[in-house]
């Protein structure tokens, strides 16, 4: 063990005594000031922590959860580890393409260690953006990690925080950006030890989870101190370039400043300290443009947002599906609004919501503000069996989806095998004790319910048990796929895709191009940005477009253009250049 010594610090502004227990020695903690307590350990060492003399815990900011979320916390000094990154000069991350991947069930081992062997292939693709899905500590070994606890530290099973470090370090070196998913809107179910220290908590608002994160109640400082400390450590401490935030519309803040506001005050000062591009990305379901606007404009100040409408208005018009939440999309009309002006729901009627919803976004708002994807966690996960577009679409179908993703003014993101378009699912899982896992089984089988999957499975359908390891082993990637020539066909498409955005971005150098339109006919839609042209022709019968552009720069099926008209095969997309 280390004699290095490193603070532990918590904050119990009720307590009058606090100790840590080491090796069941109660060690006093020293007061500092009237709501923190410190006492300084070596490095390596395990410890929980007591109040007034309580059962002791792990402590709220734990670096390092060995054994889990009930277990031990372990004192790790992040300064130890020798950095190759120093002449890392950051990165953009919106404009960039953006992948998301679960480091569970991205590689065969599921560990971060495992994910660097195969960051390869993400620069081979084109990626400028390695996005994490969350790696907080949560219950068990396996699952989704948005039920985390200890929110500082990384969760063992995959190599715990310093494998973290090895994981920035090494996407650096080959010009990888790194954003990770972090969650402030509640605390998982099992393990939240925090409540025992300090009012982390308030019953002056409720989410989906109960009672809301205490952002403006009694001793609410505490808790803003709590989330943007925790921001500020990976973007500093672990070189991490981004931070996506989930679901910022259950961080219910009534203050003066909203703790949106106050993070990216505070961010905005560390990006001028490290001297390098960092950003906040918000997963947004209040269609707002004010998140993204600047402080000084009434805005919140974060960088970028997720669009979902895109999402919605695309998958519904390639797919048909409109029930559930799809309900307002799938005409191609929704898709036009979409792509134009990036909400469907713009102060208009939300049938799926009953209210009006949204407010527009004026087009001088930089475009590569929003996040738009064909798939990702949610979309896909969230379907009763986890099922993929590529499953039931036509490979046509799936490549003119991918070329309004990739070739629009927005940020694309893609979605672990999204690539070589596996059919391989990304299904709910969990890992939880079994009271626990049966509550969290019932859940699932009442939510498919609720959103009408049985329009596309049946009623009868057999929904995976969140609980089984086989639900877990079936989301995995297999990474033989990408040889078999359907799938290497998909991937070369991808490539070629990234390659035609890189053109038109002239690798970064050149802004992204002012203005899209769209339009569409029977049987086609056609986007335009810039030099590029996308028509997409999702039915199954040939359809003539009339078009003025002669130069195919990419197609997937059939297409040829003249006299003044592209005539494109079933399930097919032409992109022309000019």
């Amino acid at each position: 063990m280390s004699e290095q010594l490193q603070r532990v610090r918590l904050w119990a502004p009720l307590a009058s005594r606090a100790d840590a227990v080491v090796a069941d020695r109660r060690l006093p903690m020293t007061p500092d000031g009237p709501q923190h307590w410190t006492i300084d350990l070596p490095v390596g060492t395990d410890y929980l922590l007591s109040v007034d003399g309580g059962e002791p815990r792990p402590d709220p900011r734990s670096a390092w959860q060995p054994h889990g979320v009930h277990g031990v916390s372990r004192v790790f000094d992040t300064g130890e580890y020798v950095w190759d990154d120093q002449n890392w000069p950051g990165a953009e991350v919106l404009g960039s393409v953006c992948y998301e991947l679960h480091l569970g069930t991205f590689t065969p081992d599921g560990t971060l260690d495992a994910a660097i062997e195969r960051l390869d292939h993400l620069v081979g693709l084109g990626v400028g953006t390695v996005e994490l899905m969350p790696v907080v500590p949560f219950p068990g070994n396996r699952g989704w990690g948005y039920d985390g606890v200890s929110l500082y530290a990384v969760h063992q099973a995959y190599g715990g925080p310093a494998a973290l470090q090895r994981f920035v370090d090494a996407a650096h070196g080959k010009g990888l950006a790194v954003c990770l998913d972090v969650v402030y809107n509640h605390f998982g179910p099992a393990g939240n030890y925090a409540p025992v220290f300090a009012p982390y908590f308030t019953s002056r608002h409720t989410t989906p989870w109960g009672d809301a994160i205490n952002l403006d109640d009694d001793y609410s400082a505490g808790v803003r101190d709590f989330i943007c400390d925790n921001a500020l450590r990976w973007l500093r401490e672990f070189h991490v370039d981004a931070l996506r935030l989930d679901a910022v519309h259950e961080l219910i803040d009534d203050s003066a400043q909203h703790i949106l506001a106050e993070l990216s005050e505070r961010v905005d000062r560390l990006r001028a300290e490290l001297g390098r591009p960092v950003a906040l990305i918000a997963e947004s379901d209040m269609n707002q443009v004010r998140m993204v606007l600047p402080r000084s404009e009434g805005g919140l100040g974060v960088d970028g947002q997720w669009d979902d409408d895109v999402h919605h208005a695309l998958h519904a018009y390639l797919s048909g599906e409109t029930f559930g939440y799809y309900v307002d999309f799938g005409a191609a009309a929704t898709l036009k609004q979409a792509l134009e002006n990036v909400f469907v729901h713009a102060g208009t009627w939300s049938t799926f919501r009953k209210r009006c919803w949204g407010a527009p976004v004026p087009d001088d708002v930089d475009r590569r503000r929003f996040v738009v994807f064909t798939q990702n966690h949610d979309q896909v996960g969230n379907r009763g069996m986890g099922d993929r577009p590529d499953a039931s679409l036509p490979a046509g179908i799936i490549a003119g989806g991918a070329a309004i993703l990739l070739l629009s003014p927005f940020t694309p993101l893609l979605f672990q095998g999204q690539e070589w378009g596996t059919r391989r699912p990304f299904q709910f899982f969990t890992d939880h004790e079994p009271e626990l896992g049966a509550a969290v089984t019932a859940g699932r089988l009442s939510e498919f319910g609720s959103h009408d999957w049985q329009a596309i499975y049946g009623p009868n359908a057999d929904i995976p048990d969140p609980q089984a390891e086989s639900t877990f082993e079936a989301s995995k990637l297999d990474w033989t796929e990408p040889t078999a020539a359907h799938h290497r066909r998909m991937l070369d498409w991808y490539r070629q895709l990234i390659d035609l955005r890189a053109d038109l971005l002239d690798g970064g150098r050149r802004p992204m191009p002012a203005g899209l339109r769209a339009d569409h006919g029977a049987g086609w839609f056609r986007m335009v940005h810039g030099p590029i042209t996308v028509i997409i022709n999702p039915s199954a019968e040939t359809v003539e477009v009339p078009e003025t552009r002669a130069r195919i720069a990419a197609d997937w099926g059939e297409a040829r253009v003249g006299a003044g008209v592209v005539r494109l095969s079933a399930h097919s997309v032409a992109v022309l250049q000019d």
